[in-house]
């Protein structure tokens, strides 16, 4: 069963969350500030990644780009009792995969960690995992992304992002159908969710930046023959 790391400095809401993730089948670690789950995430064998924003010593934000910048690239769902559009986005657009406010639902944070780690298991043996579009190529099994033959680093949700856009190439999505879909659940997230990422994962691309196409009026489309010329 999957290792996850609790980061917040209230020992009460590491509890809570330990209680119902233990319940749930989970494996807990713990910290108390970015800092010390640094430390933490150093030893590896940690699969997801609950951080509290709102820290003394090393906050959040903070953590977040740390890992990020140190190739940590597991999932990280963003705790926090800030409910601001820009700090939203802000998470995200430092790597976070999901956002869940205080006070919170401890059914739906599980059932949001549920959710996250079902996308980054290893897909069946037998099944092609392999998707090739000219310059672009996508393991599905190992969860890797190269473009002209060089590894591209994303976060997990970036990658769910690219496989489910070209799963289905050549349709144009719309946002709401791709929060949907790719964040596996009721999300209550906005069209600004969709756009964030989208820019992030163009800017990963490079050369192939091209390949994710504005619908303008809807939503987005992979269109890897339309993008070649970029």
């Amino acid at each position: 069963m999957a290792k996850i790391l609790i980061v917040d400095d209230e020992p009460r809401i590491r509890e809570l969350i330990r209680e119902h993730l233990q319940h749930a089948g989970y494996t807990c670690e713990e910290a108390t500030d970015g800092s010390a789950a640094l430390a933490v995430l150093s030893g590896g064998g940690i699969d997801l990644v609950i951080l509290d924003i709102m820290m003394p010593f090393v906050d959040g934000m903070t953590c977040l780009r740390e890992m990020r910048a140190r190739k940590m690239n597991m999932p990280v769902i963003m705790l926090t009792a800030r409910s601001e559009e820009y700090d939203k986005l802000a998470g995200l657009e430092g790597g976070a995969d999901d956002y869940v406010v205080k006070p919170f639902s401890p059914r739906e944070l599980v059932a949001r960690v549920k959710a996250v780690l079902s996308r980054t298991l290893p897909h069946p043996k037998g099944e092609d995992s392999l998707l090739t579009f000219d310059r672009l190529v996508i393991d599905t099994a190992s969860h890797s992304v190269k473009v002209d033959g060089k590894e591209v680093t994303l976060t997990p949700k970036e990658f769910d992002l690219l496989v489910f856009l070209a799963n289905n190439r050549g349709l144009a999505l719309s946002r709401e159908k791709i929060l949907q879909k790719v964040w596996n659940y009721n999300y209550f997230g906005e069209d600004r969710t969709v756009d964030t990422h989208v820019k992030m994962l163009r800017s990963h691309l490079g050369p192939c930046r091209g390949y994710i196409a504005t619908v303008w009026g809807i939503g987005y489309k992979f269109d890897p023959d339309g993008g070649r010329k970029n």
